[in-house]
């Protein structure tokens, strides 16, 4: 990637400061070491609570002491550079395109503008099934596999225990968010028995105009749940919800940030918040991070969970299908899109 193209440049009052703001409060960093042993006590109780208060106050948080294999991380983050300094020919044999939706991409778009990285997806459960298409009426279903590059060779086997440890996390995660709702542990672990989850190598090369184009540019997760490691460069940024500043997440070695999507907004019937965040470059240095998108099964109904919605507080949404929702939203991955992406709050009831 050489100069910045006109496809990549942010309107005006979405580029980012170079000079980010001056952080007091960072969002929250929970220690799992508890949960992870099952030693259940009244520690367990606080981040429980505390989960809760930061699903509230920040939509994200980051976790230390998770269960996830530190080494093995590092291996999968060396095979992610591995492949993405492979020759572009190399990469592009395992391109995804509209019909296959895993494997290599190098040309997002982010509400329709372009976004400065290259990717590689691959699903968590291989194959999956998914809607054949986003219209409503199709009940068409097709199944997803994934692709995987002759090289580097043990990037396959090193993917696929990866994904199997942060699942864990993953499921963790979700019940203890669960029970800060004051639901059982398990309530919600019946929507993931056929997931649609993905992960993704993101790879962000330096920007000769770090000024003008994004990383990825502002948006909110669709999903139940987004698991992330990132490296120790940095750019991830959020929206701080009490005035709407761009406050970066700072890099914590062999942390994940968390952060709840629009699926669990619509769960907790507005308690909890998908939040917007994006991406900035910089000139100097590569960055990589390496989403996992908890995502449920194709036929989920998604619609706030009863426990939560009474005569005080009505659901807030119409229920939705998970499979045609996300259908809808990765339309905009290939090509632009004359009608905003669809959102959640299509589906808002109104007063």
């Amino acid at each position: 990637m050489g100069e910045v193209e006109p496809a990549f440049i942010q309107p005006i009052e979405h580029r980012p400061k170079l000079k980010p703001i001056e952080v007091g409060d960072e969002i929250p960093v929970l220690d799992l070491s508890n949960v992870i042993l099952n030693s259940h006590n009244s520690t367990t109780q606080q981040l429980i609570s505390e989960i809760g208060s930061a699903c509230q106050s920040w939509g994200f948080f980051q976790v230390v002491n998770h269960g996830v294999p530190a080494e093995l991380r590092r291996k999968v983050e060396a095979v992610a550079k591995k492949f993405f300094a492979g020759s572009l020919e190399e990469k592009r044999k395992v391109k995804r395109d509209a019909l296959n939706a895993m494997g290599y991409h190098d040309s997002e778009h982010t509400k329709n503008i372009r976004d400065w990285k290259e990717v590689f997806d691959f699903l968590a459960h291989d194959p999956t099934a998914v809607p054949a298409s986003h219209e409503p009426d199709d009940e068409g279903i097709r199944i997803l596999t994934n692709q995987w590059p002759l090289y580097p060779p043990e990037l396959r086997d090193l993917c696929e225990e990866y994904g199997r440890e942060v699942e864990k996390l993953a499921f963790k995660l979700l019940e203890l968010i669960s029970l800060s709702l004051g639901l059982p542990a398990n309530r919600m672990n019946g929507y993931f028995e056929d997931q649609t989850t993905f992960l993704r190598f993101n790879h962000y090369p330096p920007c000769p105009s770090p000024n003008l184009a994004l990383g990825v540019g502002r948006h909110k997760d669709g999903g139940a749940l987004s698991v992330l490691a990132q490296d120790d460069v940095g750019g991830l940024e959020v929206r701080r919800k009490s005035d709407g500043e761009w406050i970066p997440v700072k890099p914590i070695p062999d942390a994940y940030i968390i952060n709840v999507g629009d699926v669990v907004q619509v769960w907790s019937n507005d308690k909890y918040e998908s939040v917007e965040h994006r991406v900035v470059v910089n000139s100097t240095k590569a960055r990589l991070s390496i989403p996992f998108f908890f995502f449920p099964a194709h036929y989920t109904m998604v619609k706030p969970l009863e426990e939560l919605v009474n005569e005080q507080n009505p659901a807030k949404y119409k229920e939705f299908n998970w499979g045609k929702f996300v259908a809808n939203r990765n339309r905009s991955d290939f090509k632009k899109q004359d009608v905003e992406n669809i959102q959640i709050y299509h589906f808002r009831i109104s007063k």
